[in-house]
């Protein structure tokens, strides 16, 4: 017997009857001898809409009751699956996220988990039942409904199965599994067996939509072993994400190529080239709230230089603004930006030991003519920022030359 945490994304339970074909699927866990918790999503567009109702209300609606009411869409969820699995011959009970006492800070709409209570959880499972919880949710110390921020599904339904120590927390979306890339954009593209979570961190901060970030962080850190599996297929082993282990050093140097479409790049023109430039530069712009990515400053002539970095390119144009108040600041020579760039990114725990993975990397853009605007490395990643129009073919030639598209 295991202890198994499913978690069901919106696409899944969009309708009764996808509801209704979840109960199938988790009474066929059950009937193998399987502890089995359920954490389901909102109906998909229902929080969307909760949302619009309350901005139908106020313009900049009050956090702490947007979370009362966006929190309301998976307590629909909960309800109407134990129902259906009682129509399956199971029991079950369902909770929400204040009820289980998913305790978590104050921080409305974006609240992070501090602790289960896994007290009715174990007593329900030891009598037989499968337990529904709420995702996205939770309450902070004062018994406020709090919500964990967009894709908090997926860390609630790890959180969970950190807390209960269970065998497995299996994530079914609408994919199949985790891919070398997107196959939207790489028909060849292959489905992933195994994916460290260094390298699925990795691929979800780089633009892979499969998992929440801080879902994986979650996991990673408490050893969760995570798989992600089709909410639409009764069959595949979908992908499992796991520890690395030293056999992994020896497979493939690069499992997979990320790309994400909403950059931007800013260049400040002709700041003086002294110590503190990046703080002046990058000060106001974290205290707009804007969240930086690459970051090049190049190196100077004549007592200047020009500062470049790269945002998301919906904070392109408040960005600007808080430059041009910068460079009237530091007496620059002018500020310039990009809205038509992209990122892509080659990851891979198997560059640890194998050299010669950027020049592999440049030499395959620069022969389809594809210029490098920035680059940006880490231990198992590297991550160019190219124009936008270049994206597709960049992906596509990226994946071919490092073998992705073959059977391993």
């Amino acid at each position: 017997m295991a202890l198994i945490v499913q978690k069901f994304g919106g696409t899944s339970v969009a309708t009764t009857d996808r509801i209704k074909h979840v109960a199938k699927r988790v009474a066929r866990w059950k009937s193998q001898g399987n502890d089995v918790i359920v954490v389901p999503s909102a109906m998909s567009g229902e929080t969307n809409r909760l949302i619009g109702l309350a901005r139908e209300i106020s313009a900049v609606p009050d956090p702490r009751e947007l979370d009362v009411i966006a929190s309301t869409g998976e307590q629909v969820t909960i309800a109407l699956l134990a129902m259906a699995m009682h129509e399956e011959g199971l029991k079950a009970k369902s909770y929400t996220g204040p009820q289980v006492r998913v305790l978590t800070d104050s921080t409305f709409t974006k609240a992070r988990i501090l602790q289960i209570d896994d007290e009715k959880i174990r007593k329900d499972l030891a009598e037989g039942h499968v337990v529904v919880v709420a995702g996205f949710q939770g309450a902070d110390e004062n018994g406020n409904i709090t919500t964990l921020g967009r894709g908090g599904s997926d860390t609630s339904a790890v959180a969970l199965a950190a807390a209960l120590k269970a065998d497995e927390c299996q994530i079914y979306t609408d994919v199949d599994g985790v891919y070398t890339t997107d196959p939207r954009v790489v028909p060849e593209a292959r489905k992933l067996d195994t994916i460290t979570f260094e390298e699925m961190l990795e691929m979800a901060s780089l633009g892979s939509k499969v998992l929440q970030i801080r879902s994986v962080e979650f996991a990673g850190k408490y050893k969760v072993k995570l798989r992600v599996l089709s909410s639409f297929l009764d069959e595949g082993e979908g992908t499992l994400i796991t520890v690395e282990e030293d056999k992994k050093m020896e497979q493939p140097i690069i499992s997979g190529i990320a790309f994400n479409r909403d950059e931007a790049k800013l260049t400040v023109l002709g700041v003086p080239d002294r110590p503190g430039i990046a703080y002046q530069i990058l000060g106001p712009i974290a205290e707009a709230n804007i969240d930086v990515d690459m970051i090049i400053q190049n190196v100077g002539h004549d007592g200047t230089t020009d500062f470049s970095f790269t945002v998301n390119r919906a904070d392109y144009t408040k960005a600007l603004s808080v430059l041009e108040a910068v460079k009237n600041k530091l007496d620059a020579r002018g500020v310039v930006g990009d809205n038509k760039t992209c990122k892509v990114s080659a990851v891979g725990v198997g560059m640890r030991s194998h050299p010669g993975v950027a020049s592999q990397m440049f030499g395959a853009l620069a022969a389809e003519s594809i210029n490098i605007q920035m680059i940006s490395t880490s231990e198992i990643k590297i991550s160019v920022v190219i124009e936008e129009k270049y994206l597709e073919l960049a992906v596509r030639v990226l994946h071919k030359a490092f073998g992705l598209d073959k059977a391993d």
